[in-house]
């Protein structure tokens, strides 16, 4: 039986280094007309508030940079993606930075309390940072840590401040549940740009990744076969799709953080595809487009759509 889809947009970017993703949602939705493709007029979709406006403040959390802003915007999209799930409803997420995963994966576990919720992390980056670790302060480096409840601080280098560690604590507690996910439920695909306080931590906790060397040498069929199995204990899977998982000399530069030696597009769309295709998988995100960046016009929005259309068309 086909889903009932939504599209939740929400444009908030006040956690990435560069400026830009905040368009990424614009530039798959240009992609779309230039395809002639109906598909942004075809399904509903929901905006939702950004804080974007704080990208013109002073910032007086440096290793933490907005997270004040930060969590209004995890609250609200975790209300918005437990909303929708609640209506019966299938969220796609179109995000501007990363960060934001942690407010939607606050909404799924929202949604599903009881259940136990599985990760699938499609990203050059782990994600792990925190306040405690993060080399910039960039909160797009912390979304799995939140989620995870994790503070890291075996592998601490910065000194935060009250302010800091006040909120860094509540956005952990987001919805009240902490943490939101189990270490041994979360499975990476391509990452492959991490820092050693994130290597430490996601081996301390045994985090599998399949990098993307694994992938084409073990063929992708056998790895996608081996994480379905690991997160077969998990009631409901959550995928997040950062577009810098694909390979910037391949694709484009039009995304925040690219990195080389990434997946091509066919491999993104059938890591994406399959656990999609799974009756537990309840969310999907796509994150980090950034047409200001884009070294070959609108091609990473148009190699994001182009992925989009083919999922949807299966859902």
């Amino acid at each position: 039986m086909k889903k009932e889809k939504v599209f939740v947009k929400i444009r908030s970017e006040i956690a990435a280094g560069t400026r830009g993703s905040s368009l990424g949602i614009e530039a798959m939705e240009i992609a779309a007309i230039n395809d002639k493709n109906t598909l942004f007029k075809d399904v509903d979709s929901v905006e939702l508030a950004d804080q974007n406006h704080l990208l013109h403040d002073k910032i007086d959390t440096p290793h933490a940079i907005r997270i004040e802003g930060l969590k209004k915007v995890l609250e609200t999209l975790m209300n918005g993606v437990k909303g929708e799930l609640d209506k019966g409803k299938f969220p796609i997420v179109l995000s501007g930075d990363h960060s934001n995963a942690a407010g939607t994966i606050a909404g799924v576990k929202a949604a599903n309390p009881d259940k136990r919720v599985g990760v699938i992390w499609v990203d050059a980056h782990g994600d792990l940072h925190t306040p405690y670790t993060t080399p910039s302060g960039n909160m797009h480096g912390m979304p799995v840590a939140i989620s995870l409840g994790a503070d890291n601080l075996k592998n601490q280098i910065n000194d935060i401040s009250e302010k800091e560690k006040t909120i860094w604590n509540e956005l952990k507690n987001l919805g009240g549940i902490q943490p939101k996910i189990e270490p041994s439920d979360v499975v990476f695909f391509a990452v492959r740009d991490t820092e050693e306080p994130e290597d430490r931590l996601g081996e301390e906790h045994g985090i599998k990744n399949y990098k993307v060397e694994e992938i084409r040498y073990r063929s992708i069929d056998v790895c996608l076969k081996e994480a379905e199995e690991s997160l077969s204990h998990c009631d409901v899977i959550y995928i997040s799709f950062d577009v810098d998982s694909m390979d910037c000399d391949l694709i484009s530069y039009g995304t925040g953080t690219p990195v080389q030696k990434g997946l091509d597009e066919e491999e993104a769309y059938t890591i994406l595809h399959y656990f999609l295709s799974l009756k537990k998988t309840a969310c999907i995100e796509f994150v980090e487009i950034n047409p200001l960046l884009d070294n070959k016009g609108n091609k990473m929005a148009e190699t994001a759509f182009g992925i989009l259309k083919r999922l949807v068309k299966d859902l």
